[in-house]
């Protein structure tokens, strides 16, 4: 740096920031794109949690996972919120589970015949119906999460501790990185909540392989749950279905002299075909059925989907 050139932002007075290369949270980790594979199907679970007490249909989405600074997080909650530590054996180390106070407080107004659009105001804890609320809830929360998980791992979940404030919980050092899934909940017009599940990094590398091994399965079991609602899909389409009974032939000037009450003379085949959007799909014989003209099939066409 030339005298007097002023410091970038990573460094001061011409000196370079400190920066751990080797640090993990650097490095990227195949486990986060299984892991919100695994938090689709699981919104759709939450949702099944939340509408009995919220006494409302929620709309949930799944953000991508990401990883953070432990500490980083920490400094962005606030004094008051819900924090529960589990242990999610076989991975090593605790899992935590956050949620909003205020999602509490509604709630607990929704499932007592309320409209959970206004909060209760509050001071540093819970009430004893919110605290057995959020009990229920929270074992529910971390049920439906072990679900999720089972194809990759057996997990079993066990309650460490819950907590309030951020500053007792001892899930990670505050420079260590974590894995945070976040979903956003809407039960009621205009409110919005978020959950969150925050996975220690290192615990993620206890089943990385884990996670790996099942990676082709998800993606094999999410194409064929596609197809089967693209199938079901394509089946309510609707298409015109003819037959041909007879293709007489007649000159040119015949078609000119043609006049109401003229007769023109078919012979009816035994078998005709039957054509969907210009292409055959099958032969059959013309006959009748219940008093209505009919086509029974006698040969399906090979290849009659193919493009």
């Amino acid at each position: 740096m030339a005298d007097g050139q002023e410091a970038g932002p990573g460094g001061t007075n011409g000196s370079a920031r400190p920066f751990p290369f080797g640090a993990e949270i650097g490095r990227p980790t195949p486990t986060l794109p299984a892991i919100d594979r695994l938090n689709e199907r699981l919104a759709r679970k939450l949702r099944s949690v939340i509408e009995p007490l919220a006494r409302a249909k929620p709309k949930i989405a799944a953000a991508p996972t990401v990883i953070r600074n432990f500490g980083d997080w920490q400094a962005e909650q606030p004094e008051f919120t819900s924090l529960s530590l589990y242990s999610f054996k076989p991975m090593k180390g605790p899992i935590l589970l956050k949620v909003e106070s205020d999602f509490i407080s509604r709630m607990v107004d929704a499932f007592y015949g309320g409209s959970g659009i206004t909060a209760t105001k509050r001071g540093k804890e819970f009430t004893a119906t919110e605290e057995s609320l959020l009990g229920r809830f929270a074992e529910a929360l971390i049920g439906a999460l072990a679900e999720a998980w089972a194809e990759i791992i057996p997990a079993k979940p066990a309650l460490r501790a819950r907590e309030t404030n951020i500053g007792y919980v001892a899930l990670a050092k505050p420079d260590e990185p974590v894995a945070v899934s976040q979903f956003t909940v809407q039960p009621w017009p205009g409110q919005t909540a978020t959950i969150e599940f925050l996975y220690p990094l290192a615990g993620l590398r206890s089943v990385e392989a884990a996670l790996a091994a099942k990676m082709p399965d998800e993606v094999g079991a999410k194409n064929a749950e596609w197809k089967a609602r693209l199938d079901a899909a394509l089946g309510e389409v609707r298409v015109e279905a003819r037959t041909v009974l007879a293709r007489p032939e007649l000159q040119l000037s015949e078609l000119m002299r043609l006049q109401t009450g003229d007769v023109i003379p078919v012979s009816l085949p035994h078998l005709v075909p039957l054509i969907v959007e210009g292409r055959r799909i099958a032969i059959g014989a013309v006959g009748e059925h219940d008093g209505r003209a009919a086509l029974r099939i006698e040969r399906i066409e090979q290849g009659r989907l193919a493009s």
